[in-house]
């Protein structure tokens, strides 16, 4: 794929701040063994200059997840945010949906004015951003056009360190997964490598939670699920997760015909960069050829959200892919709401919801509940997806505040 300049990529990411969202669709792999408890590591290295910093290196080094193979020191948002926060690019090792190795780019960001050794370290999972490479959370974060942006800036200015994921496949030949359960790997590896970063001077030992919104809240759930066999050295107090995408089939398929289509599309780009046997190009007509290629080359949140307005399965597909038990197969292990989340979760979504049904986000709160799971539940009624991004914010940090502090949480279970 050819590659992108910072510059080429400004405005759509503006434009994206100006319409004030993202949304998504939602996001498993085996469990990989917990850390052991490391010794302090030297400076990461810096990795080569430009785009090539994302490109991961072939074959990628020995380590455990979370470990971080390269950093360079980033911007941590426009001016107000550079105020508050140093900040790094860096490349970590994860886990991909297969349960192989897999390097993933992020940021981690320090706030400036608390103390990095008993700061709490947020795991915040964005929401969609696109496939593009040009797309990557990092790169919107240091070009000072991340929508999330606000919510960054609170957390900094309360004294929380961020460790923001880009999840996988954002590199000059995008491979973005975007839905798979495998992006709570990536959120639990952002804290570790941050906690493994020696410029940042965060602990092994902070308080931990994870965090995100729409694609972001189903990365946070996930990451909660999977922490307690994946992560049990975090000492995690809470996740937040608004605008859950839980179910795929139940999310994705409504969206045929509508406006926010590409979502949709993007669905099933990313299952099959997760799972190679799924063989996305023997169902693809020349248009959905062209579809693909269009996504990866410049696909951010508003060319999800404008290019494919209208558009069905039938205009890319020769056959749909969901008539295919080992797609359904892959749509199902995919469902979040199976295992519990071992500490308290605070779950919000709008009734109105446009894109993320409403329903699937009540029966994963159901789900939870009846394994066990002290939810905090709050529904908002006749706004947006999109305006939900922000609207939700302060309840967020409040349900933040209270888990560091080490205060008891209600359910409303």
């Amino acid at each position: 794929m050819p590659t992108h300049s910072r510059r080429r990529g400004l405005p759509i990411a503006v434009a994206g701040v100006l319409l004030a969202g993202a949304v998504a669709v939602p996001g498993t792999a085996a469990a990989q063994p917990a850390a052991a408890a490391r010794p302090a590591a030297p400076a990461a290295e810096p990795g080569p200059a430009g785009d090539a910093f994302s490109t991961p290196p072939s074959p990628l080094p020995a380590g455990a997840p979370g470990d971080v193979i390269r950093a360079r020191p980033a911007k941590a948002g426009p001016p107000t945010a550079r105020t508050l926060a140093d900040a790094w690019q860096v490349m970590y090792l994860s886990t991909n949906a297969m349960g192989a190795p897999v390097a993933v780019t992020g940021m981690v960001l320090v706030p400036k004015k608390a103390d990095p050794a008993s700061a709490p370290i947020v795991g915040f999972g964005p929401g969609t951003s696109g496939p593009a490479f040009r797309c990557a959370p990092s790169r919107f974060i240091d070009q000072g056009a991340f929508y999330e942006q606000a919510a960054l800036n609170e957390m900094l200015a309360k004294g929380y360190a961020v460790a923001v994921t880009d999840y996988e496949g954002y590199h000059e030949d995008p491979a973005t997964t975007y839905v798979v359960g495998s992006m709570g790997y990536a959120v639990i590896d952002a804290v570790r490598a941050a906690q493994r970063l020696p410029e940042a001077g965060l602990s092994d030992g902070a308080k931990v939670a994870f965090r995100g919104y729409s694609q972001g809240g189903a990365a946070a759930m996930w990451a909660g699920q999977k922490q307690p066999a994946y992560a049990p050295e975090l000492k995690l107090t809470g996740v937040v997760g608004g605008g859950v995408p839980a179910d795929l089939a139940a999310v994705g398929l409504p969206l045929e015909g509508t406006k926010p289509f590409g979502f949709l599309l993007y669905e099933i780009v990313g299952l099959d960069h997760a799972y190679p046997e799924l063989n996305l190009d023997s169902y693809l007509n020349d248009a959905g050829r062209a579809m693909v290629g269009g996504l990866e080359d410049r696909g951010c949140t508003l060319e999800l959200l404008l290019d494919y307005q209208g558009k069905t399965i039938g205009d890319y597909f020769t056959t749909s892919p969901f008539a295919n038990e080992a797609w359904l197969n892959r749509v199902a292990e995919n469902q979040l709401g199976t295992e519990p989340v071992k500490v308290p979760v605070f779950q919000y979504h709008s009734t109105a919801d446009e894109i993320v049904a409403f329903g699937q986000a009540e029966e994963l709160r159901d789900n939870y509940c009846k394994l066990g799971v002290p939810v905090t539940w709050k529904a908002w009624d006749g706004i947006s997806h999109i305006t939900l991004v922000h609207r939700g914010n302060a309840d967020a940090m409040a349900f933040l505040a209270d888990r560091f502090a080490g205060k008891t949480a209600t359910s409303d279970c």
